[in-house]
């Protein structure tokens, strides 16, 4: 078998997690705490191998990189998206370029950080060890052959903090950036060595903790040259897949627009991709097996927004759900990311979007949102058009929207998963009492009308401070009593969550279901009271923290819209 380019990424990212919300976070848990046989077990088995040694489905960075090169002119004989286990079919002398795409390779991503912060150590997460391991098969392979080792992806920006992880791998270049239009001369240039310093530059950008960008050469590096007329691909510049990527995904569109401070992905351009390419991309993945389609997005709520006030566009957005929905084929869909004003604001939006989908008690659309914080100061500070179109003090407090707007989402059948950050600049222990505040209250709360508990998970993020993680000190972060009392009031939900959950939400026949939903029951409840001892342990009162913000009057019908 001749393959010139290998296209592979690490098992966290082909994996399946037995199909339960949540569990794709699991790799980032420390693998000290997780024992081996609990990891695996939940992980699940990866799809078994196409006939010929690839895989049947990719992580849809390579699936995009892949469909790249062919539009460039690449022969499909050419390339190869192995399954890991059959790397040594396709590894071979006349092998030029194996190509990584990672989301999290070091263990220094947000939520994998966090736990090293919680734990106080330096423990080594599940995504390391699989990195490590697939790193160890590479190299084993490709030594005393000629084949150059790359690494791409949103991971990328980890060996900007640690370059030497890149000699410490054996890997020749780390590719910066979005690449769609520029890969068939890039992986031309990789091959023989010619790097055309008018395109490609040796460096990559960093951006302080205010996003001021700066540059900083390194031999290992490559990353479009700055000031090139275009400086990302165009959405014509963007391939369609042309084999099935991992949970049915597709993209929406890219960037996103609403300016968090905390947030890199705000400084791309936005552009946004029409129903029906995003259509083409779905049938490409039904064809492969997949009944899902996963629409990823940065802010599904900012498809073509109407203005600076970013209004949604709900014409659009109906549009997207029907087009969509109208495949043959097509049997559930979610958006990944979106923003909780929205949900606040326009919940008949909700309705139409829950009705195209067939949003019900037994398919709930699963969809990530960044609350961040129960601050009003700091949602002011740190993100203030993630409550547009509503205005903090004018449509009531932040916490009243995120109640309004959880409590609309789980009326019509949509689970949000909230990320939490403590650690931000400027931040108080009043900022983070009133995180506290508000996961208890929404944790006890129903949905508005109803019987029904709210819905949602809330997970801790710490916020890291770059210079931190390139000294490996990260672990001498000392948490306060409000930090760590965020921490506990998240996990104590997250343990309600799944003892109320787990049964109902698993999938696999009975045996794996059962099985599923007991470790997730037992591993919910043993987290909880393993962050509690540790809270305890920082002299946080437990009591305390359980009735923080109950007894506070909320006004639920603050929260209307003004013009």
């Amino acid at each position: 078998m001749m393959t010139k380019i290998v296209l592979v990424s690490d098992s966290t990212l082909v994996a399946h997690y037995r199909h339960f919300p949540l569990l794709t976070f699991l790799p980032c848990a420390p693998s000290e705490l997780v024992p081996k046989s609990v990891y695996y077990f939940l992980k699940g088995p990866q799809d078994p191998a196409l006939p010929n040694g690839e895989a049947r489905y990719a992580a849809y960075s390579v699936r995009k990189l892949e469909a790249a090169l062919l539009k460039a002119g690449v022969r499909r004989e050419d390339i190869a998206v192995p399954h890991e286990d059959y790397l040594a079919h396709f590894i071979k002398e006349d092998t030029e370029i194996i190509a990584v795409s990672t989301m999290d390779p070091l263990g220094t991503g947000p939520l994998t950080m966090s736990y090293n912060v919680l734990f106080g150590t330096n423990h080594t997460p599940w995504v390391k060890v699989e990195w490590e391991r697939l790193m160890r098969k590479i190299n084993a392979l490709r030594a005393g052959k000629k084949a150059k080792l790359v690494v791409g992806g949103p991971g990328v920006w980890e060996f900007t903090i640690e370059p030497e992880a890149l000699q410490r791998y054996n890997i020749d270049y780390a590719v910066q950036g979005e690449c769609d239009d520029i890969a068939g001369q890039l992986f031309q240039q990789l091959s023989t060595g010619n790097i055309d310093r008018s395109l490609l530059s040796s460096g990559f950008v960093s951006y302080d903790m205010q996003f001021h960008k700066s540059y900083h050469e390194h031999e290992r590096f490559l990353s479009r040259k700055l000031g090139l007329a275009k400086g990302a691909p165009t959405l014509e510049d963007m391939p369609t897949i042309v084999r099935p990527a991992m949970m049915g995904l597709v993209e929406t569109m890219r960037g996103c627009g609403i300016g968090c401070d905390f947030c890199e992905v705000t400084l791309r351009p936005l552009r946004y991709y029409s129903p029906e390419r995003i259509g083409e991309e779905a049938k490409v993945n039904l064809q492969g097996g997949m009944t899902n389609v996963w629409l990823q997005t940065d802010e599904i709520f900012a498809y073509k927004h109407l203005n600076a006030k970013f209004e949604p566009n709900q014409d659009a957005l109906v549009e997207l759900f029907r087009h969509i929905k109208g495949i043959p084929g097509v049997k559930t869909m979610n958006p990944t990311h979106g923003r909780i004003s929205i949900p606040a604001a326009y919940p008949e939006l909700i309705q139409k979007l829950s009705a195209i989908a067939g949003a019900s008690p037994s398919n709930w659309i699963g969809i990530q949102v960044g609350v961040e914080t129960g601050s009003d100061n700091l949602a002011h500070k740190h993100m203030p058009n993630k409550t547009l179109p509503l205005k903090i003090g004018v449509d009531g407090t932040w916490q009243e929207i995120v109640w309004k707007g959880t409590s609309n989402f789980n009326k019509y059948y949509w689970r949000p998963a909230f990320t939490v950050q403590v650690g931000q600049m400027v931040e108080t222990p009043e900022d983070n009492w009133e995180t506290v505040a508000l996961i208890n209250w929404m944790s006890n709360s129903k949905v508005e009308g109803t019987d029904r508990p709210l819905e949602f998970t809330a997970t801790p993020m710490q916020n890291v401070p770059l210079g931190l993680i390139k000294n490996r000190a990260f672990s001498a972060i000392t948490l306060d009593e409000a930090q760590m009392s965020v921490y506990y009031a998240s996990y104590r939900h997250l343990a309600k969550m799944a003892m109320r959950d787990a049964r109902r939400d698993s999938k696999g026949n009975p045996l794996v279901k059962n099985g599923t939903a007991g470790i997730i029951y037992l591993g919910g409840w043993s987290m909880m009271k393993m962050v509690e001892r540790i809270a305890k342990k920082h002299k946080v009162d437990i009591e305390k923290v359980k009735r923080w913000g109950l007894d506070r009057e909320k006004n639920k019908q603050t929260v209307v819209m003004t013009n």
